[in-house]
């Protein structure tokens, strides 16, 4: 299955859920009142923000008195450049270094599928005939470093571990060291996944940055987060609390195929001016995909 494929697949509950309401609302070829009134409600009901969702129907009704659309086809590719407008264009990877390793820093709070997506980041790079190393820094939580465990099996890597309880930074630290001797590609390091509260986060996090820097001056080179699609707007909140602890290089949005709500991914686009890097759009470990926003906006309003 293509990319497109898959992301079609994977946003067909939001499509079908909500978006898919748009085919009426376009079909009438009439952009009044009553048009925006209809378009700001479905769009706030996808979870795209109702801040977002303001700014995008204000912007659309400028640009069709503008370019003087009459038909529905037209008024949704205005929409469309809008989106993208707020999403961006660009595809992105993970970040290359020159000296090896890549230290990417993953965050996250419990249950949003940060462990998965570190074993199926590490999959990928097992792919591309690179060498990872898993670091269990997420010492909290018992079943976490089992977890992680299962993972590094699957992909075939090697997984640096403390026991319950140590240091997350002492793991982190021996993770990059063991990797620089290894000459290892990238370093994939979990974090706690406790929202306990900001003050200490923000000083869990600072420790890691500082001894992160540490082994390796210039890391961590990527801090990605990891947000569940489906608990909408609760995910834009966590998004604003960790990128204040830990300044963000882009977002993995997962379960965005279990969700109605596929219009998340604008709102965080929006608020964190940030990328999504990547996407979850089911199980399997190859199911994590780079995010391609043009793919994606059109999945949003492809019809079945």
């Amino acid at each position: 299955m293509g990319f497109f494929s898959r992301i079609k697949e994977g946003l067909k509950k939001t499509r079908t859920g909500i978006m898919g309401r748009m085919d009426g609302l376009f079909a009438r070829n009439m952009f009044d009142d009553q048009f925006y009134e209809e378009l700001e409600e479905i769009l706030i009901s996808a979870d795209i923000g109702v801040e977002t969702t303001l700014e995008l129907v204000e912007n659309l009704r400028q640009k069709v008195k503008e370019t003087k659309a009459k038909e529905g086809d037209q008024v949704v590719t205005l929409l469309k450049e809008l989106i993208l407008d707020i999403i961006g264009t660009e595809i992105y990877g993970l970040a290359e270094v020159e000296e090896k390793p890549a230290v990417i820093l993953v965050l996250g709070v419990n249950g949003v599928g940060k462990t998965t997506t570190i074993g199926k980041l590490a999959a990928r790079y097992q792919r591309e005939k690179k060498k990872v190393i898993l670091a269990a820094g997420d010492t909290f939580r018992a079943a976490a470093c089992e977890q992680l465990e299962i993972w590094a099996d699957r992909a075939g890597c090697e997984m640096i571990k403390h026991q319950g309880g140590a240091d997350p930074s002492a793991v982190l630290f021996d993770a990059i060291s063991a990797a620089k001797a290894r000459g290892v590609d990238a370093v994939l390091c979990d974090t706690a996944g406790r929202l306990h509260n900001k003050t200490n986060l923000m000083n869990e996090l600072k420790k890691v940055h500082r001894v992160v820097e540490k082994a390796m001056p210039g890391a961590p080179h990527e801090v990605l987060l990891v947000l569940d699609a489906t608990t909408g707007q609760n995910a834009l909140a966590q998004a604003k609390v960790f990128n204040e602890a830990a300044p963000l290089t882009g977002v993995v949005l997962t379960k965005l195929d279990g969700t109605a709500k596929g219009g998340i991914v604008i709102a965080v686009a929006r608020a964190l001016k940030v990328p999504v890097k990547f996407i979850g759009v089911g199980e399997k470990s190859d199911d994590l995909q780079p995010f391609d926003p043009r793919e994606y906006v059109d999945g949003l309003f492809t019809q079945d």
